[in-house]
């Protein structure tokens, strides 16, 4: 596919979870129109073999592995960014990283599942924003995109902390977006829905198993008993989630600011 002109030559792009899935497709999209990319994930052989999959010109990718349930790995992962910026700073930040979280009914899941998944889902992209903030702000124009989930509007009563978790990544985004747009950046939400990534690829290998059915029948079954609005009927591919992701990180849109834009093929039944 070819470039799409969006504004991003000099630029510097922090991805999270950049290992596979969204992440990696946008890092992709954002190294073809000339930004250079800074990709984290928790597991360094996993990023190394992602970073080696993109094939980026010298000095245009970087990897920095990151553990980000803690504070200090933030700090730690924004002084590396520091290091690959130059004086213009952090231009972007795409936090895509995330897990399915504790799953079950509200009963069957303790406070461990609701720590253990609003950690990763919620207070990660908090750390990580405080952590390179004052480089986002360096220079007077900026984007974070936030990935966050249909179950953030349309929450299902089988994984309500990450739900929960999503729903308040959109708060967040809106009030930063309501804080720091006179600096120049301004801060969206993506909210995809049934993606083709590891994280599906596992869950519907656990409905198969569950199921007693195979892969392709589990995602035909899911697609029909718990997606009936997904009107495409299929699994949405990562690049088609990166593509929008690309666009709200480019100078194209200069005037979106503390929106929520649902790749979902019509998953979230309200309008």
């Amino acid at each position: 596919m070819d470039a799409m002109d969006l504004g991003l030559d000099g630029r510097t792009a922090l991805i999270t979870g950049g290992d596979s899935g969204i992440g990696w497709h946008t890092a992709r999209l954002l190294l073809e129109e000339g930004a250079t990319v800074v990709l984290t994930d928790k597991d360094e052989e996993s990023l190394e073999e992602a970073a080696a999959r993109l094939d980026a010109a010298p000095g245009r990718l970087h990897t920095v592995a990151a553990d980000l349930t803690t504070d200090e790995a933030a700090r730690e992962l924004a002084r590396h960014v520091e290091e690959v910026a130059d004086e213009k700073g952090l231009s972007i930040l795409v936090h895509s990283a995330g897990v399915t979280g504790a799953q079950g009914r509200f009963h069957e899941i303790d406070d461990d599942g609701w720590v253990d998944t609003l950690t990763i889902d919620l207070l990660a992209p908090v750390r990580v924003t405080r952590a390179v903030l004052p480089s986002l702000r360096k220079d007077g124009w900026g984007r974070i995109v936030y990935l966050t989930s249909e179950d953030a509007v349309q929450p299902y009563d089988d994984e309500l902390p990450y739900c929960a978790a999503k729903a308040g990544v959109l708060a967040f985004a809106k009030g930063l977006s309501q804080t720091y747009a006179q600096d120049g950046l301004l801060v969206n939400c993506v909210s995809p829905a049934f993606i083709h990534t590891p994280m599906t690829d596992a869950m519907m290998e656990k409905r198969a198993d569950e199921l007693g059915c195979s892969f392709d029948e589990a995602i035909a079954s899911f697609l029909e008993e718990e997606r009936p609005h997904m009107e495409l009927g299929r699994r949405g591919e990562p690049e088609e989630v990166a593509a929008v992701v690309a666009f709200l990180c480019s100078e194209r849109a200069s005037f979106v600011n503390g929106s929520n834009w649902r790749v979902d093929s019509g998953s979230v039944a309200t309008i």
